[in-house]
């Protein structure tokens, strides 16, 4: 799977690490930068160059963005077509143990292709866990997910 990951001087440590820990798993990742700690940077620069890639081919690319609350990141990519990215501020244990949580929903309903974390909020581990469940976890192909996921698709402002 392709994925794409960029952030701003909030999650530029977490993002070099994770860049590894994804190719190590076998992962063709593609840097959007930040490519060197800048503070004063701005996220929408690095999202928007991952959210343009994933808006070309959303079924086989996943994005990954990073941010000091992951909020204006998320922001920033759902302004794409096909982008569908969520925020994630829940704990890591109970999503592992729990098939019902928001990350595995986010997955399974909305087929969810960008995942955008709060780099203030975990710690390196929780984010290699979290990420790990997310690209792991399926989309279920229920036919009233497919249909709400073409609603969404149809509309035009």
């Amino acid at each position: 799977m392709k994925i794409f990951i960029g952030t701003d001087h909030a999650g530029y440590m977490l993002k070099e690490k994770l860049v590894s820990f994804l190719q190590i798993q076998g992962h063709e990742v593609v840097d959007k930068g930040a490519y060197e700690y800048n503070e004063d940077d701005d996220y929408p620069d690095f999202v928007v160059a991952v959210a343009r890639e994933i808006s070309k081919d959303p079924a086989r690319s996943r994005g990954i963005v990073l941010g000091g609350t992951g909020e204006g990141e998320a922001i920033v990519a759902n302004r794409f077509p096909h982008v569908r990215a969520i925020v994630y501020y829940g704990r890591v244990k109970p999503i592992v143990e729990n098939e019902s949580g928001i990350l595995h929903r986010s997955r399974a309903h909305n087929d969810a292709n960008v995942l955008s974390l709060g780099a203030r909020y975990f710690t390196e581990e929780d984010v290699m866990e979290i990420v790990n469940f997310w690209l792991s976890a399926p989309f279920s192909f229920d036919e009233r997910h497919i249909r709400r996921l073409k609603k969404i698709d149809e509309i035009n402002i």
